[in-house]
């Protein structure tokens, strides 16, 4: 795979003070800047900045994907297997819901991963996943 660049997601939040102690104290993403209405967090390298909304979001859609019901939309990162694992434990400490449990999907095809999904205290879905072979992130 080549170099990736990092990316840059605007989501919307009904409570800063959530989203901060969330994205912050849970997640361990460092903080940047930050206004009013808007905090920028650095997830695992990625820009992503949560701006306050009197509404966030009337709910998401779900998509079956390999026997589980997907939230969607959703974002997240894909990590290394020991990344994955220590984010998963330090969410289910912190008492976070998973709306789909950490598991293997698609084991022993194509894109075998692990992944997780939870939701942000605004309803944001997240999934994070995990590759043993990162040559395996876009099998067909």
């Amino acid at each position: 795979m080549s170099a990736l660049t990092p990316f840059h997601i605007a989501f919307p939040v009904d409570d800063l003070d959530a989203a901060r102690t969330f994205y912050g104290e849970v997640l361990g993403c460092a903080e940047g800047r930050s206004a009013a209405d808007w905090i920028d967090f650095d997830l695992f390298g990625h820009q992503i900045v949560a701006h306050r909304v009197d509404r966030p979001r009337a709910g998401a859609a779900h998509n079956p994907v390999d026997g589980h019901d997907v939230p969607v939309p959703h974002f997240g990162v894909v990590l290394t297997p020991a990344r994955w694992q220590a984010l998963a434990e330090r969410v289910r400490a912190a008492g976070v819901r998973f709306v789909v449990e950490p598991h293997t999907r698609f084991a022993g095809q194509p894109g075998e991963q692990s992944t997780m999904f939870f939701l942000d205290p605004a309803g944001n879905a997240l999934e994070f996943k995990a590759f043993a072979d990162m040559d395996q992130l876009f099998a067909r």
